[in-house]
């Protein structure tokens, strides 16, 4: 093992573990962490450094290395931020507006109820576990057919940009040529591999687990969920 393989686990270990429910993390958690009142802090927080390192994990992968001139690690982590912003939002969105929607046109009773229990757990225990793991997987269904794509899309477009302006701070804030990355973006492979398979076959089921949980663990296990997709990342770079 490389030094900077050991470093990267080191600090992957660290990041994670300080979600884990430890008894000594349990004022930071409360306080700030897990604390609703920093949502756009946290959200910012946990995406940019977590789905960085996703990032940096595809790219030892695909080409030995976690970083590299040019690559634009901050100006990449400042993107994730602010996509992280935008997934919680969703997360609340979706979690509200599709418990509703499947209760009223699709006839599910319950599932409104079932995502006020916290869990999945408890939701069993209250008969209403089956609902809400039909509740979890229909948002899950809803927000990956309606707001991943364009995600996925805005953050390839962000990559291009990043790249275009050789990863430097101050290009990445320059104006977005959306004109001319357009038909820079491998369409076959963003619809092919990204939006057909991913999307049915990883993001669905991971995102149907993360509705299972109580609301204040969803956005840290999406962020954890972003070192997956520097790995997903990784061979759509690859992919011709």
């Amino acid at each position: 093992m490389r030094k900077a393989d050991f470093t990267f686990i080191l600090i992957t270990l660290v990041l994670i573990s300080s979600f884990i429910p430890f008894s000594f993390l349990e004022s930071f958690q409360k306080g700030f962490l897990f604390n609703s009142d920093y949502w756009y802090i946290t959200s910012f927080i946990k995406f940019a450094l977590l789905a960085t390192l996703g990032e940096s994990l595809g790219l030892r992968i695909s080409k030995g290395i976690y970083n590299f001139k040019g690559f634009g690690l901050i100006p990449r982590a400042f993107v994730w931020g602010l996509l992280g912003l935008g997934i919680k939002m969703a997360f609340v969105i979706f979690a509200v507006g599709s418990p509703v929607m499947i209760e009223k046109l699709f006839g599910l009773e319950n599932a409104v109820l079932s995502m006020k229990e916290a869990n999945i757990f408890i939701a069993f225990d209250n008969n209403l576990g089956g609902t809400r793991l039909l509740t979890a997987f229909s948002i899950s269904v809803f927000m990956n057919i309606i707001f991943a794509p364009v995600f996925m899309t805005l953050h390839k477009i962000t990559d291009i940009h990043i790249v275009d302006n050789n990863g430097t701070i101050k290009g990445f804030f320059t104006p977005i040529r959306y004109k001319e990355i357009f038909p820079k973006l491998n369409w076959f492979v963003q619809w092919d591999f990204v939006f057909k398979r991913t999307i049915p076959f990883f993001w669905i089921p991971a995102h149907t687990i993360t509705f299972l949980m109580p609301s204040e663990y969803r956005i840290i296990f999406a962020a954890i969920l972003g070192i997956f997709l520097g790995v997903i990342l990784s061979i759509a770079a690859n992919k011709k």
